[in-house]
């Protein structure tokens, strides 16, 4: 009897640390760092970074632990990720090579009789929303502090405020949306983010996020800011679509009729009304492919 956990423990852990810990001293870290980012001995860094530690090469050469490695050792040794958010992308990615990946394939080598189980229950499909809400929060976590070292943001917040918001997979309410507690604010010149990232606390940018995925975009983040003709046409510019909607109709049904027009729009925006501030949302996959196109303009 050999669990799936034990092929995680004895073969991804030793590839995964090796492979990261490689990578990071690369990028000029000492072995002391990264052994704080990592959580283990230096003596453990000098065995992986020498060779000593011994790779699993299916595991090695698995694409998307090779993805992996490259995004965690480019964030953690230039300070945009945290050992947490770290922890997070990886626990994710081990789930994702349980249910279909190369850690189940190795299992089910290991255990040959697991393919002829014929009851309804994949052992290789574990409920991951607890840790896909992990990865969200970590997203948003990440947007967010592009959005702090990007020059010229506080100016870009609108008098109500801006959020920086991302959606769960099929999200359907605001529920299923993380965002910022509150808004962020300009205070000073500063832009300041009040709280971490929760989910079901944005009312306003979560609905416009719902409200464009409802209508068919591909968005699974958004971003709010102050309306200025100078900022819509920069972000043109930059090769995104823009799109006027309707600021006094219903929000679900303006977006639907902006986008059933413009359904390749990752920007959309309104310029105002009676009691209704002027708006730019900019849409896209993640919070921080969201923060980064605001950078390129601001």
């Amino acid at each position: 009897m050999r669990f799936i956990e034990e092929l995680v423990v004895e073969e991804f852990l030793p590839t995964f640390r090796s492979l990261l810990a490689e990578q990071l001293r690369e990028r000029g870290l000492t072995q002391s760092e990264v052994a704080e980012l990592l959580g283990i001995s230096q003596s453990a860094v000098s065995k992986y970074v020498h060779g000593d530690v011994e790779r699993n090469a299916r595991l090695a050469d698995s694409k998307r632990l090779q993805e992996l490695v490259d995004r965690l050792a480019e964030g953690l040794a230039g300070g945009d990720m945290t050992p947490v958010e770290a922890l997070v992308e990886a626990e994710v990615c081990i789930r994702e090579l349980e249910r279909g990946g190369v850690l189940s394939d190795l299992h089910s080598e290991a255990v040959p009789g697991l393919a002829d189980y014929g009851a309804d229950f994949s052992v290789h499909d574990p409920d991951s929303r607890l840790r896909e809400a992990g990865r969200v929060r970590g997203s948003v976590r990440r947007g967010l502090r592009v959005l702090e070292n990007t020059s010229g943001f506080a100016g870009l917040i609108p008098a109500v405020g801006s959020n920086l918001v991302e959606a769960l997979p099929e999200a359907s309410t605001i529920e299923d949306v993380a965002a910022v507690p509150g808004r962020i604010l300009d205070v000073g010149g500063q832009a300041t983010v009040p709280g971490e990232p929760e989910f079901g606390v944005s009312q306003h940018v979560a609905s416009v996020l719902l409200a464009a995925m409802a209508a068919g975009s591909d968005a699974r983040a958004a971003l709010n800011v102050a309306y200025d003709e100078v900022t819509v046409a920069a972000l043109a510019d930059e090769g995104l679509t823009v799109a006027e909607f309707d600021p006094e109709a219903d929000i679900d049904a303006a977006l639907a009729t902006t986008l059933s027009e413009t359904p390749e729009a990752d920007v959309v925006y309104q310029t105002g009304g009676m009691g209704i501030e002027p708006i730019v949302y900019i849409l896209g996959p993640d919070a921080v492919t969201v923060a980064e196109k605001l950078r390129a303009v601001a």
